[in-house]
């Protein structure tokens, strides 16, 4: 899996990248077919924004979006949220091999 992470109007430093990267890792639990992980932080202002976009086989990449005055909270809550969107999207799958 390639995980890549970028920041706009902020420079992302090794602090951020491996916490981003230990964060990430985790939603292979949730879902074994993901190919890349791209993050993209964002500081407006005060706060701080992340789109996390999960390009996995065969669908339509996952994207989730937070955003949070705390740049660790800011990562705590858009990966919760990607890995709510993974674990519906196996459960459709599942649920669509399974049906009578």
């Amino acid at each position: 899996m390639e995980f890549k992470i970028s920041g706009r109007h902020m420079e992302i430093t090794p602090a951020i990248e491996s916490y981003a990267g230990k964060k990430t890792d985790r939603l292979h639990r949730f879902y074994d077919r993901i190919q890349s992980i791209t993050a993209v932080v964002d500081r407006r202002d005060r706060d701080f924004e992340l789109e996390l976009i999960v390009d996995i086989e065969h669908a339509d990449p996952i994207i989730a979006r937070g955003d949070h005055d705390d740049l660790y909270a800011c990562i705590d809550e858009t990966v919760d949220k990607a890995e709510r969107q993974l674990v519906d999207h196996k459960q459709r799958l599942r649920n669509r091999r399974h049906s009578a």
